[in-house]
């Protein structure tokens, strides 16, 4: 029998995918991030994706794509920061895995987006970054509480990690 998936969800810039990396390395897992593998299977970036196809085309990309990491166990999954909040794919994930939520303050949050000059952050194009950031941390708190939290604003990845897997 194939170990359960250990699946990150929480709001951009919370560390999913670094921590998810590291998490993956010292169990000796496949790491799989939804964003990245949905935007190689499209050959175009999320931003892109959103830009030519709209929401609901991504929204049920990523539904395809959490059904099928269900079924294969054994992963480290990062979602994207929506993906968790459907609560199908939630459910679907939830069935065959351990759901991880990883938080920060909205100022940390703001800081690492704004060092991370790779990533576009269609969300965040605004005036007020930080209001942007509390806002929709407020209007996401409810379906993120549905999960174990991680405070990752301080911490490094490897320590969030580490962390994680004394849990497990």
């Amino acid at each position: 029998m194939r170990p359960g998936n250990i699946i990150l969800t929480g709001f951009m810039a919370t560390g999913k995918s670094a921590v998810g990396r590291r998490l993956a390395q010292i169990l000796g897992r496949r790491f799989v991030d939804t964003d990245e593998l949905i935007a190689a299977r499209q050959g175009c970036s999320v931003a892109g994706i959103f830009r030519h196809h709209g929401e609901a085309y991504f929204r049920k990309l990523e539904a395809e794509v959490a059904r099928e990491l269900a079924m294969a166990g054994g992963l480290v999954v990062a979602t994207g920061g929506r993906l968790l909040l459907d609560p199908g794919n939630a459910e679907v994930l939830g069935r065959t895995g351990r759901i991880f939520c990883l938080t920060a303050e909205p100022e940390a949050i703001l800081a690492r987006v704004e060092a991370d000059t790779e990533v576009r952050r269609p969300l965040l194009e605004t005036e007020d970054r930080l209001a942007r950031i509390t806002a929709l941390l407020k209007e996401r708190a409810a379906g993120y509480a549905r999960f174990e939290a991680l405070d990752t604003t301080g911490r490094s990845p490897e320590e969030i990690a580490r962390d994680i897997a004394a849990r497990i």
